[in-house]
This record gives structure tokens, sequence and C-alpha cells, in this order.
């Protein structure tokens, strides 16, 4: 079942085949904090930010998740990386 970031109902990404994959773009956009919950462990844990959520989507005509995932991968990769 492929996924997409969600901001209440309107999708916000493309579909990709993980929902670990969604977790990666939403890091790499700034949307992902750490929270730290009293009634859990100390240590901080991520979450999306501003009610942004992660689920499952219906796939646009003629998307592909795995086709999306590998354009993402391929365009990291073209980044520059600042040090």
């Amino acid at each position: 079942m492929p996924y997409a970031l969600f901001y209440q109902d309107a999708k916000l990404s493309k579909a990709y085949p993980t929902e670990a994959d969604v977790w990666t773009l939403a890091r790499k956009s700034g949307l992902v904090v750490d929270a730290v919950s009293e009634e859990e462990s100390p240590s901080p844990r991520p979450v999306l930010d501003n009610d942004y959520e992660i689920r499952p989507c219906q796939l646009e005509p003629n998307e592909d998740p795995d086709k999306n995932k590998a354009d993402a991968d391929r365009e990291e990769r073209l980044e520059p990386r600042l040090h």
C-alpha cells in the first residue's frame, strides 16, 4: 500500500512505497520535530509538526510509488551537501 504526506485531507506529496519513505521526505523538508512525552520514556521521539500526517493513499492515474522513490533518491544524490 502506498503512503503520502497529508495536511488535513489534502495530499501534499507524491505517493511512496512505504511509510518510512515518507518520513524521510518529511525530515528532509523540515517537518519533523523531536517531542518528549512525560508519560513515555524521557528520550525525544520524532513527530510531524503542525498536524501533518503520513497515511495510506490512493494513487493518482499513472503514478508509480517506486519511480517516485527512485526520483527522490536520485535528486538527493545530486544535491550539493553543505558541511
